[in-house]
């Protein structure tokens, strides 16, 4: 089973280096992407000089068209399994193996790396909290299970949800529109416990306002793709 790590990156020089040394460290015998999202600092060269494989998209996208750049690579390299890693350190990659098991297993065709499946301690500002919280109750009644995690970034996923992602992927918060999206074309979900660490360099673009702006517009997003028709059945398109 060839797997590849994608890890989205803007401007974490602070943190690029330790997180790819840590996969490899963690997970040897997967291979790694980062997607240098236009980042105006060192973090393609230090992710080289790490080992990943560099991606440099020429302008920022945001976080939607670097991981989808993640998943064409994929596909274009016929990758049977894709690990998305957040870029600025918090996700321990000794964790992956959790989740590879779960698709190994073929129980799942996209398995979440969740903060909240099990208390791992982890408490992040409330207004995020509270983001959170109105994001599982409606994602877990869309699509009729419960998603504790419904932001986390830490995401595994097989080939035929690849081929979609390829084609198919929310452009600027796009963790909590997927799961509507995989919903529609009856991919399976699961949620595994991991451990998040808090940022060891840089400080996360999230702020207040950001974060009222992003519960409405994902708000919106998911209302839009609800009455929207399906393209087709995934099952014979990938």
């Amino acid at each position: 089973m060839r797997v590849l790590a994608i890890v989205p990156a803007y401007n974490e020089e602070g943190n690029i280096d330790q997180v790819v040394k840590s996969i490899r460290r963690a997970q040897p015998e997967i291979d790694i992407v980062v997607v240098n999202d236009g980042s105006s600092d060192g973090t393609s060269r230090l992710a080289r000089r790490a080992g990943a494989t560099v991606l440099d998209l020429p302008v920022n996208l945001g976080i939607g068209g670097a991981v989808q750049t993640g998943y064409k690579y994929a596909e274009v390299h016929g990758y049977d399994v894709a690990v998305q890693i957040d870029g600025d350190g918090q996700h321990d990659p000794r964790d992956v193996t959790r989740l590879l098991e779960v698709l190994a297993r073929g129980e799942a065709d996209m398995v979440i790396g969740s903060r909240f499946v099990t208390d791992t301690g982890y408490q992040p500002p409330l207004d995020r909290k509270v983001g959170m919280k109105i994001f599982s109750f409606l994602i877990s009644k869309i699509i009729r299970q419960p998603i504790r995690d419904t932001t986390s970034g830490y995401r595994a996923v097989n080939r035929r949800v690849i081929g979609l992602f390829a084609r198919e992927y929310p452009t600027d918060y796009p963790e909590v529109e997927v799961l509507v999206l995989l919903h529609r074309y009856g991919f399976r979900i699961k949620e595994v416990p991991v451990t998040m660490a808090y940022r060891q360099s840089g400080s996360s673009s999230i702020t207040l306002w950001r974060s009222i702006y992003y519960v409405a517009k994902v708000l919106l997003a998911i209302l839009v793709m609800l009455t929207r028709p399906r393209t087709g059945s995934v099952f014979h398109e990938f």
